[in-house]
């Protein structure tokens, strides 16, 4: 035949065969991809939706192998992945000699995909719950008033599942980088080129619907990418954070506290706080901000109703975590977490005439 003409025999007996069809490939290559973006993106704060954007896109590449390795040619299924317990301690007890050769996976590498997929929805799911609950955010923000006071629980789980899963990466890496250079097999350069040296002629053909799916899942991955990316407020990364519009909520605390400066959300601080403050506005900072008793009673009122004790937002559960107990700063800006979130800028940059204090949010945020 002439397509087999491409499948010749080398000079030592063995058959150069075509075992991973180019979808594996790019999905590799995805996956490698998405998620060493998705986890670097996870130290910024600031690129969180983008990290989810990543992560998100990382669970639509492996839907697709799962589909794929139920629908795929013969060496992408799971059924031809290697599963014998006898198979995997003995190749894990040679590492650095020559071992049975697999055609395709190998029982390590059969173990640490299945492991990689599970990791993988357990931390894009954890991640979704750690989103929602946290931030406000995306498709699960409804249980953000639930267990907003449990948010550490969440991110903590999410932070497990994605360190184990890169855990499994590394191993996987590493038994990958051993069988090419200790073992002199060639399964990397046959997840570069598709082909891979095999006793027998062990090529594979994708017939037209697997070359369809398989080209509908590449695009989807990438679609799902995009989306997420360039979509505003689409339903996985939206705020269902309300902006709050103090003028309309409540006129006199707009008025009285921004005639000076910006109005600082209430749930900066505890009630605690805001009441010894309150009490003494005839030295507010080193200024008079004094107003008649009704004025200041009503805007107490609502200080107290709006304080950290009584937001769940992320700000005012790690404020109130960060001051253990000790409520009686009237400075945001001297509560431990903001200090330690702000500890590594230059005391230059709240110096300078643009900014001139660290209370001046706005200039930075």
């Amino acid at each position: 035949m002439k397509e087999q003409s491409k499948y010749q025999t080398m000079e030592d007996g063995m058959t150069k065969s075509y075992i991973w069809p180019l979808f594996n490939r790019l999905s590799h290559i995805l996956l490698v991809v998405f998620f060493t973006i998705c986890y670097i993106l996870a130290d910024f704060d600031e690129l969180l939706p983008y990290h989810v954007s990543f992560g998100l896109a990382l669970g639509v590449v492996f839907i697709f192998r799962i589909f794929w390795g139920y629908i795929g040619p013969k060496h992408s299924k799971f059924k031809d992945f290697r599963f014998n317990k006898n198979e995997l301690i003995e190749y894990m007890l040679h590492p650095f000699s020559k071992t049975k050769e697999y055609v395709s996976h190998n029982p390590a590498s059969s173990f640490a995909i299945v492991a990689m997929m599970v990791l993988a929805f357990l931390s894009i799911i954890s991640g979704l719950f750690a989103y929602g609950i946290e931030e406000n955010h995306g498709v699960l923000s409804f249980l953000h008033t639930q267990y907003f006071k449990k948010m550490d629980i969440f991110k903590d789980i999410h932070e497990l599942f994605s360190n184990l899963f890169l855990a499994v990466i590394i191993v996987h890496v590493i038994g990958s980088l051993v069988d090419k250079f200790i073992k002199k097999n060639d399964a990397i350069d046959s997840m570069i080129s598709g082909y891979k040296l095999t006793k027998e002629n062990e090529t594979i053909k994708t017939n037209i619907v697997q070359k369809v799916l398989g080209i509908v899942f590449i695009l989807a991955s990438l679609f799902a990418l995009y989306y997420l990316l360039f979509t505003k407020e689409n339903i996985f990364l939206a705020n269902a954070n309300i902006k709050q519009e103090y003028g309309i909520v409540n006129s006199d605390f707009a008025k009285e506290c921004g005639s000076c400066h910006i109005t600082y959300p209430p749930y900066l601080l505890p009630k605690e706080s805001w009441q010894k403050m309150m009490a003494n506005l005839e030295d507010h900072f080193g200024d008079d901000a004094s107003t008649d008793e009704d004025t200041t009673a009503y805007i107490l009122a609502f200080l107290e109703d709006n304080s950290a004790q009584n937001s769940t937002h992320q700000a005012a559960f790690n404020i109130l975590k960060s001051l253990k107990g000790n409520k009686s700063t009237i400075a945001i800006t001297k509560t431990p977490f903001w200090e330690k979130k702000h500890d590594d800028i230059d005391k230059s940059v709240f110096a300078n005439a643009k900014i001139k204090s660290k209370a001046n949010c706005k200039a930075c945020h």
